[in-house]
């Protein structure tokens, strides 16, 4: 804190805010100094008790913290704007595809969805791992004349990620100025075991195709009637929230009369 106010007070010219720095310095000051020879005399006399910890502890924290730091100085030199940035500059077009693993109602939510987004081109996707499940899939979609065409990739090694991701890197190299949209059906679940079996097929694809250059995923949600116990429950504080209660200042700003 001594160092803070220091370097602020290079740059503050208020004759009023300086003497507040200068006092708040000068209570720093003092209680880094009496902090350090309580340390210095634990050390010395608990030594061998237990103290040795603090002097491994804080240099690990130390280099913990500046390591964290030098990450978002990192980060934020790369997420920058530069001169030369065009933020005018749209893909070419937008290739949107809808995973499709069988006709059901997270399905079709999913594919109204990437209809409403207008796309330069829309099909649907699915694996056929199992040949007579691959032909049946086929005979209802075209029965239901569903209005979407539907690609049927081959997996001889019943593997389902890696044929989209040769799939997806196929419309990429053909286009590269184009853009691919992948609209990944999920179910929203009430319960935490519910998370290990629903969704992980969806999870490990979204996992490899984040990692894509050119390839944005969307993920629809179908809530399962076990999330209804989920609603309504208050949501925990994020970090920060307790400082800044956004929400209840929106509320308050809803409530005032205009």
């Amino acid at each position: 804190m001594v160092i803070h106010w220091t370097r602020h007070l290079k740059t503050e010219t208020d004759l009023r805010v300086r003497h507040q720095m200068h006092r708040s310095r000068v209570i720093n000051f003092v209680g880094a100094v009496m902090t350090g020879l309580v340390l210095i005399v634990v050390l010395l006399t608990k030594f061998l008790v237990g103290a040795w910890i603090v002097v491994i502890a804080m240099p690990v924290l130390f280099l913990m913290m500046k390591g964290i730091r030098r990450h978002y100085d990192k980060v934020a030199a790369e997420l920058e704007l530069t001169e030369d940035y065009e933020p005018s500059m749209l893909p070419a077009r937008n290739h949107s595809i809808v995973l499709v693993s069988k006709i059901h109602k997270p399905t079709m939510r999913a594919i109204a969805y990437a209809r409403a987004t207008r796309p330069s081109t829309l099909e649907a996707v699915t694996v056929g791992v199992e040949g007579e499940e691959a032909r049946k899939l086929q005979e209802e979609w075209e029965r239901r004349g569903i209005p979407v065409p539907l690609k049927m990739l081959d997996s001889p090694y019943r593997e389902i990620t890696q044929p989209v991701l040769d799939y997806v890197k196929t419309l990429r190299r053909r286009s590269p100025r184009d853009v691919v949209t992948v609209f990944i059906p999920e179910y929203v679940v009430g319960h935490w075991w519910e998370h290990l079996l629903h969704n992980q097929s969806a999870l490990r694809l979204k996992a490899r195709l984040l990692f894509k250059p050119g390839v944005m995923v969307t993920s629809v949600p179908w809530q399962l009637h076990s999330s209804d116990r989920l609603i309504g429950r208050p949501e925990p504080f994020a970090p920060g929230a307790v400082r800044r209660p956004w929400h209840q200042t929106a509320d308050r700003q809803e409530k005032s009369p205009r």
